[in-house]
């Protein structure tokens, strides 16, 4: 089976996958300059900040410069330990999940409690559960693969332990969490082999429960109606998104230039975090905004990619490993663009690689080192030796 993998044994086969790390470096370097540019107003007019420019500057380098050696050590990991102690790891997450809404220990942010206070930096636990969700839902198809066609066998258990997940990111709230980390299970358990009969029927099932919680929560609601018509209560519910749609009018197609924005001067919420991609059509323009779309499909294509190759040498849950972390980043990224631009309702979702936060930032490398671990393994393979 691995022979017949291979177009030719005896080729000359990399090391690594260049187009992807490639496109990763360019996405975190281009996020660390536009996340310095964006939050250059918001950083010298607050006082918690030191009134320093540079201020998310530097905390961002730090984690990225953090995540990186972290990244680097989980590279040395081989899948088959990620594969033995996912189960563990997915219940540390569901352990931090439940912690972080205990009041006094989780942190409070506008309204919301997502946040572990560790000192001088924020850990969030949501972010860590998409990691967890992607290794144990491989780990979870691989071990129910001969029942896939059951469901009382093959989901009802996975539906079990993501309703625990669900019931805990509602409490916290944070909705957009849910939404990727449901998307990573389902997708991984459709490439496992779960019936396509099924699958839509679970789908429309998932659509009706996201309706009802939109239309029981006042909050939600008002998002939907504020993405409907921003325009309609421009300085209430559709302030953020009406702010966004100018900077992207004002960017048209190369730019007002890097630094030149005008939204980020304390018109656009969050403009270093959850609207970054704003920012990024304001100052850089339809071509900056094109080029970050086509690094992230750049991106997921190859984790696909590195997934059918993991299957040709046998390696299954490799495979659905390199393909749940190309769903995560392509459904988070096509979520936050979405909302940026307008065809989604306001989420608070960040953009992968890009946006400022340490937690996600650093789940992101790791998983991106997981990602290249196992293209790497695929190429020892094909060289004949052991991954």
């Amino acid at each position: 089976m691995m022979l017949s993998a291979l177009d030719s044994p005896r080729r000359e086969v990399q090391e690594i996958d260049y187009a992807l790390l490639w496109s990763v470096l360019i996405l975190l370097f281009t996020g660390l300059v536009m996340v310095y540019s964006s939050s250059i107003a918001t950083a010298e007019g607050g006082r918690f900040t030191g009134h320093q420019p540079a201020y998310y500057l530097v905390r961002h380098g730090v984690f990225l410069g953090i995540s990186v050696i972290v990244a680097a050590v989980a590279f040395q990991v081989p899948l088959s330990l990620w594969q033995k102690y996912s189960p563990y790891l997915f219940m540390i997450g569901v352990v931090l999940l439940a912690i972080v809404l205990i009041p006094g220990i989780g942190k409070e942010v506008n309204g919301a409690r997502r946040w572990l206070p560790l000192g001088f930096v924020n850990l969030q636990p949501s972010e860590l559960m998409k990691l967890f969700a992607v290794l144990y839902a491989a780990d979870y198809t691989v071990r129910k693969i001969n029942v896939m066609h059951d469901l009382k066998q093959a989901f009802l258990p996975m539906f079990g332990a993501m309703a625990v997940v669900g019931m805990l990111l509602l409490k916290e709230p944070d909705f957009g969490a849910l939404v990727v980390i449901i998307s990573i299970a389902m997708g991984i358990l459709f490439l496992g082999g779960l019936k396509a009969r099924l699958f839509a029927l679970l789908i429309v099932g998932l659509l009706a429960a996201f309706a009802v919680m939109i239309i029981v929560s006042p909050y939600r609601r008002d998002r939907v109606f504020g993405f409907m018509d921003p325009w309609a209560d421009a300085f209430g519910r559709g302030y953020q998104l009406s702010h966004s749609l100018i900077a992207f009018g004002r960017g048209e197609l190369f730019g007002v230039g890097l630094g030149a924005s005008v939204e980020k001067l304390f018109y656009l919420p969050e403009a270093h975090t959850d609207f970054l991609m704003a920012v990024i059509a304001e100052e850089l323009g339809f071509i900056g905004v094109l080029a970050v779309i086509a690094l992230f499909a750049l991106l997921v294509q190859r984790a696909f990619a590195i997934g059918r190759q993991c299957v040709q040498l046998d390696r299954l849950y490799p495979a659905l490993v390199a393909m749940g972390i190309g769903i995560w980043f392509g459904v988070q990224s096509f979520i936050n663009i979405g909302v940026n631009m307008g065809l989604l309702p306001t989420k608070g979702l960040t953009l992968p690689l890009m946006s400022f936060g340490g937690s996600g930032i650093l789940a992101n490398c790791i998983a991106l080192a997981i990602l290249l671990r196992a293209d790497w393994e695929n190429r020892q393979l094909m060289r004949g030796g052991q991954p």
